[in-house]
């Protein structure tokens, strides 16, 4: 038996979207103000050292003598360009300026621009973790029974763990885009999808709609992290090609994000982990199919589609772990799933009749 509606609450949830939706606005701006102030002061510093290095070369070529200098000759009298590794640690700029490793482990050194970012991430989580929970008092019920209350949950829940990552890995590169794709869902479930609290379809009223739907919440969560990391990977991967062949490095701020490898590699064990939530995100929903309907499987294009995606995930894990699809080609096919996940969601839910319609309920 559903409980009451109380509209009150669901006011309040919609004040506390709006609010947290402002306040990752902010944070999003905090987070591209790192970057920017970061890239600056990197090539500052690069300028500086670079100065120096060619002031040490001076008495050199001057033919000065002293002991002291003719550790910079070589076997043949000529000078030796001092080793950048001696003066510079891995993964680190001069002057002690942190640049992002393969391991994207925490350094000493601190970011204050990423460190207001990260506080009002955390702050606008708080805040949007309220307006979830008040729209589930207001419903009186587990709040994603509808696209507005999918895109909601789904846009804390990706937040949220991206929030938690950030526990043990400095993931700080991603809070642009994390956070940016965090206010895409909130406004597009304010603007196209806002539906007014109320009861659930008796198909969806079931304990299945939490099993099933909080692993495919989770599942999806994991997904935009990796879309995030993958399209990032493709942007490094090509700028590191660039300057390889000499070119200017015109993308100083991706000096803070890993390598295109290092993200590579993250992903896929990131992709691993939400595709078996994905697994039983299909398994479940089969066997809720079977006890809302009377069948696991009818080729509604609802589970067609949640299928498509399980294939092109399992298609991206298979050929990067067994046929060699590294670099580019293992990036591209992780977005693809991911616009799968977003078709799925968005373009099946609104425009396919099925037993899954439910984006006006």
């Amino acid at each position: 038996m559903p409980f009451g509606i109380n509209e009150t609450m669901g006011q309040y949830s919609e004040l506390f979207m709006l609010l947290a939706a402002g306040t990752y606005t902010v944070a999003f701006i905090a987070f591209a103000w790192d970057l920017a102030k970061s890239s600056k002061a990197l090539r500052a510093i690069d300028l500086k050292a670079a100065q120096a290095e060619e002031a040490a070369l001076v008495p050199v070529a001057a033919g000065a003598g002293s002991r002291s200098e003719s550790h910079l000759a070589g076997p043949a009298g000529r000078a030796e360009r001092p080793s950048s590794s001696t003066a510079r640690p891995a993964g680190a700029g001069a002057g002690g300026i942190i640049t992002a490793d393969g391991d994207m482990r925490y350094a000493a050194e601190r970011r204050a621009p990423a460190r207001v970012a990260v506080a009002l991430t955390v702050l606008g989580a708080v805040i949007h973790g309220a307006g979830v929970l008040t729209r589930a008092l207001g419903a009186g019920r587990v709040p994603w029974g509808n696209m507005y209350e999918f895109l909601t949950t789904g846009a804390f829940v990706a937040i949220a763990v991206f929030l938690l990552v950030l526990i043990r890995r400095d993931l700080r590169f991603l809070g642009t885009f994390v956070v940016g794709l965090g206010i895409i869902m909130l406004v597009a479930a304010s603007v196209a999808y806002w539906t007014p609290v109320g009861h659930l379809v008796p198909a969806l009223q079931s304990y299945w709609l939490i099993i099933h739907v909080s692993i495919a919440v989770l599942s999806s969560a994991l997904f935009t992290l990796t879309f995030a990391m993958s399209a990032l990977q493709l942007v490094q991967s090509h700028r590191q090609k660039t300057v390889a062949a000499g070119g200017a490095d015109k993308l100083g701020f991706m000096r803070l994000v890993p390598s295109a490898l290092s993200l590579e590699n993250l992903s896929y064990r990131i992709n691993a982990i939400a595709f078996i939530g994905w697994t039983f995100t299909l398994m479940f929903g089969a066997i809720w199919a079977e006890k809302a309907w009377g069948r696991f499987w009818g080729w509604d294009t609802k589970e067609v589609w949640t299928f498509v995606i399980w294939v092109v995930y399992a298609g991206y894990l298979h050929a990067r772990a067994t046929r060699g699809w590294t670099g580019t080609r293992a990036a591209w096919l992780s977005i693809v799933g991911y616009l799968c996940v977003v078709f799925n969601f968005t373009i099946v839910n609104q425009f396919f009749n099925g037993l899954h319609s439910y984006s006006g309920l």
